[in-house]
């Protein structure tokens, strides 16, 4: 059975109009293609006939401005622009044995590094449950290494959490209470709990390979006191472990490491300790005389948490309701310090803010803002199943915060000069947003010779007539090198012509750095950074550093300001 054409081509814009405007301006060919079909099939009418139809329809809607998509669709079919998916339930589930107001949680964050977005996860997690039950959050410095930990990091983090917009009632250093720690691990071996070994490390780990305990567990108590005091006195290398099982199935319980020497400088203790705790000891020890409720880790340490409530257990403390999420990780992005610090040190990115990495700073460098991030971790959850996202979905998220606020303004990417014969001289007027009146409006001078981008003149024919957006109609008579002549052929709009951004001749020239996928099969992807060259209305010399804004038919992206240049750095469409 056929069908009027017409009737296609109209089924065909409309839903093309809806899908391009609820994907930034590009309707997405498959998705358009299934409704129109859906909608023709019960009529008899085979796919073979509305594939070409719809198919020149998305061509011509992609050319189009959002702007201009937006206003059609809601001329022909103002009910799809009023539809809205259901907004899944994001909030956080409830926590288990949790009492309003007694509710309390903590970030603990080692000091030897800059926040990534899975330190993110956690730290909103913890201070959003803390909120939800009118709570209290404690910022915890793990700071049980010397060898790693750095006294700027402490400042550093603490930046990266208030730019996520965390705030917390009580910080403190563990390394405050090592002897309070001390106390705990004494009364372990008057219990004969823990015990202090002198076996190498070889030798620890094959004894937990083979169940087999060492022989220095069966000294006495008092010898095991006089040792412990030994390693206190820088004279005897050892360790002290945790008797626990060492022919459990769980590893982690084959007599664990409760504390290690570490002679290294302490960036704020100094030189006061040289016995330090290790995750194990000082984790357990700390949530459970903080007072923290409930504590959350990565689904990593599962294993690990027989050993915890054993611990605590021993010591009579004491045991919180733990809690394990899986850890964020996402494609093409290492979520990882032991991943990222070697690509800075080997210059392969520009250092921890780069715009590339999934740092707190590289994020907020790109142009993420806190918000997004926030709706992005709620819509991961706490769940334990382990996954790869793509990093699209904090890009959406982040497009919905940002949209209703970013101004819009010209870029002319790869500028082609465009002489316009016969044109008026003019000044316009246009909004710096389609839908928010309230930012304003910004004025265009439009003096000649303009720039249009490569792009767009690759799509030209000599006659082909397009227009300058919100300015007037031009008609092409000839394509040279570099070079585009045409003649001013009015103001007044004519459906389906090419819509294309301008600047005049008082452009700013701009350089956008784009971020591509960093990380390809595990290795580093060298072509990870590309820069686009081109041309910016003169306003944008108005503009500060950090405002994110949208160049149309581009994308959003973030300003900064350097020693009096400007740069540009793309966040997404």
């Amino acid at each position: 059975m056929s069908i009027d054409r017409e009737d296609i081509l109209r089924t065909a814009r409309k839903f093309s109009l809806q899908n391009a405007v609820s994907f930034d301006g590009s309707a997405q060919m498959k998705a358009v293609m299934g409704k129109v079909i859906a909608t023709f099939q019960k009529e008899g009418v085979h796919p073979k006939e509305i594939i070409p139809i719809v198919k020149q329809v998305i061509d011509e809607i992609n050319k189009m401005s959002v702007e201009d998509q937006r206003a059609e669709l809601e001329a022909i079919a103002p009910e799809l622009l009023e539809k809205r998916k259901q907004e899944r339930d994001y909030s956080l589930p409830d926590l288990p044995n949790a009492k309003h107001g007694a509710v309390v949680t903590r970030f603990p964050p080692e000091p030897n590094g800059y926040l990534h977005i899975g330190h993110a996860k956690a730290a909103i997690v913890d201070f959003e449950y803390a909120k939800k039950y009118d709570g209290s959050f404690i910022l915890r410095f793990d700071d049980t290494n010397p060898l790693k930990d750095e006294l700027d990091f402490y400042e550093a983090q603490k930046k990266d959490l208030a730019w996520l917009g965390i705030s917390w009632d009580k910080e403190y250093h563990t390394s405050d209470n090592l002897p309070k720690h001390y106390e705990l691990a004494e009364q372990l071996i008057a219990q004969g709990d823990a015990y202090v070994c002198t076996c190498s490390g070889k030798k620890i780990k094959e004894g937990r390979k083979v169940k087999k305990p060492c022989d220095c567990q069966n000294r006495a108590i008092e010898e095991q006191h006089d040792l412990w005091g030994q390693m206190h006195e820088h004279s005897l290398a050892a360790v002290l472990r945790l008797h626990a099982d060492m022919k459990s199935d769980n590893t982690a319980m084959r007599d664990p490491t409760l504390f290690r020497i570490i002679d290294a400088k302490h960036p704020l203790q100094e030189d006061r300790f040289h016995i330090w705790p290790t995750y194990d000891f000082a984790g357990a020890v700390e949530d459970s005389i903080s007072g923290v409720t409930h504590p959350f880790r990565t689904k990593e340490y599962e294993l690990r948490d027989e050993v915890y409530f054993y611990l605590l257990d021993k010591l009579g403390l004491r045991k919180p309701e733990l809690m394990e999420f899986a850890r964020l990780s996402i494609e093409g992005m290492p979520v990882s310090k032991r991943k990222i610090s070697p690509l800075v040190d080997a210059g392969k990115v520009t250092g921890f803010d780069d715009v590339r990495l999934p740092t707190l700073r590289g994020l907020h460098r790109r142009g993420i803002v806190p918000n997004a991030l926030k709706q992005f971790v709620f819509q991961q959850g706490i769940s334990k199943v382990e996954s790869t996202v793509p990093f699209s979905l904090v890009e959406s998220e982040n497009r919905k915060v940002i949209d209703p606020t970013a101004k819009r303004f010209f870029f002319v990417p790869d500028p082609i000069k465009l002489q316009v014969k016969q044109a008026p001289e003019k000044t316009v007027t246009v909004p710096l947003h389609p839908k928010n009146n309230d930012l304003g409006t910004r004025k265009i001078r439009a003096t000649q010779p303009f720039y249009i981008s490569e792009t767009d003149v690759n799509q030209f024919d000599v006659s082909t007539v397009f227009r300058l957006k919100d300015l007037y109609n031009v008609s092409v008579e000839r394509i040279g090198d570099r070079q585009v002549v045409g003649s001013y052929a009015g103001e007044e709009l004519i459906a389906d012509s090419l819509k294309i951004q301008w600047v005049p001749d008082t452009y700013v020239p701009l350089t956008v750095f784009i971020p591509e996928v960093l990380m390809k099969n595990g290795k580093f992807n060298p072509d990870s950074l590309k820069k686009v060259h081109g041309f910016a209305e003169p306003e944008i010399t108005s503009l500060q550093t950090d405002e994110i804004i949208q160049f149309e038919r581009f994308g959003f992206v973030r300003i900064e300001k350097q020693n009096s240049e400007l740069y540009a750095f793309f966040t997404h469409r």
